[in-house]
């Protein structure tokens, strides 16, 4: 005699939930943030402005960073982190975040990188980013995401 399991289950089986990807995400935006004002690791850190396009600092020598952008990735990590608590809102977080993350990917592409508009500042490779972040997070939260709409669905019933 076998069991059945819940097709939306298999996922825990690799370690995957919503708390645990929520949380992994939180900690790699506020390491990512905190990075971005070491010296080394950010090249051209004299360079680093406050906010605006013209910020010369580049985090591993690639995504150009200001002092803003990097309290922006530090805050987005703690909401990460906080919003890991629950299901529904590390669900919320994922799905949400993604689409905070495509809507600056559109930003990025539509400002031009001198432009005033670009004050956190985004380079080509942030917009990039930007885009695989967005589908991403979104396809992650809608998949993991399942069991939540599913226990949602048998308490309305």
């Amino acid at each position: 005699m076998t069991t059945a399991s819940h097709p939306a289950q298999h996922h825990h089986v690799m370690g995957l939930s919503l708390h645990n990807t929520a949380l992994g995400l939180g900690w790699v935006f506020l390491v990512v943030g905190v990075l971005g004002f070491i010296p080394g690791i950010t090249s051209n850190y004299g360079a680093m402005t406050f906010a605006g396009h013209d910020s010369g600092a580049m985090l591993l020598g690639i995504f150009q960073v200001s002092i803003l952008h990097n309290i922006v990735h530090m805050l987005f990590g703690a909401v990460g982190l906080y919003m890991a608590r629950t299901s529904r809102m590390a669900r919320g977080f994922l799905v949400g975040g993604g689409i905070v993350y495509l809507v600056l990917w559109i930003y990025g592409l539509v400002i031009g990188a001198d432009s005033g508009a670009n004050f956190v500042p985004f380079n080509t490779a942030d917009n990039w980013l930007h885009l695989a972040l967005g589908i991403v997070m979104v396809a992650v939260g809608l998949w993991l995401g399942r069991d939540v709409r599913e226990e949602t669905k048998g308490r309305a019933m």
